[in-house]
């Protein structure tokens, strides 16, 4: 695994916005138009940028699968982050979808926990490469650089298949939020 260059970008937005094209979660707060996909590339460069900024950005040392980590302790509002949130709703989630995205957030924070956590955002391996042990071995160095930082990891998934996955590295579920799907919250300390 390999600390992600900003020149990196693009093909860390490729393989999530192909890997998350179908997810309940995404989709909950992108405006559902002809310009979808393009929304969530946009929602993609978004937690790129926010990661890049205040967490980690990943890559396998292929450049096959990514993972974007955010670090919640060490996110400002500053200028930058200003401008990352109005492209957002602009490029993204729509004037319509803001209320419901805003709402899901603080649903979502207020089920986070008040510890310093190491919040895996996204993962996401090349559709091409998928189910060749990528995402396995991607996972099991972030949960490694997470016990280097002593901070447990935590995610979200709105993906019922994911679930078992996780479980096999020690995750477990600790809360679950109805938003007319359910997105589950998991925690592998």
């Amino acid at each position: 695994m390999i600390r992600a260059e900003y020149k990196d970008k693009e093909r860390i937005v490729g393989i999530l916005a192909e890997s998350f094209n179908d997810n309940k979660s995404v989709n909950y707060i992108i405006k559902q138009d002809k310009k979808r996909s393009q929304r969530i590339r946009k929602l993609m460069e978004y937690s790129f940028e926010v990661c890049y900024l205040f967490g980690d950005v990943f890559l396998t040392d292929d450049k096959k699968g990514c993972a974007l980590i955010l670090l919640p302790d060490k996110k400002r509002t500053n200028f930058k982050s200003i401008l990352l949130d109005v492209k957002l709703i602009i490029t993204c989630t729509g004037l319509a979808n803001l209320g419901k995205a805003m709402s899901r957030e603080t649903k979502i924070k207020k089920l986070h926990p008040k510890e310093l956590m190491y919040y895996l955002w996204f993962i996401g391996v090349d559709k091409k490469e998928q189910n060749k042990g990528i995402g396995t071995a991607l996972l099991k160095e972030v949960i490694n650089q997470s016990i280097s930082m002593n901070r447990s990891v935590y995610l979200e998934t709105s993906t019922m298949k994911n679930i078992p996955w996780y479980e096999k590295f020690g995750f477990k579920i600790y809360n679950e939020l109805d938003l007319g799907y359910r997105l589950y919250f998991m925690k592998k300390e």
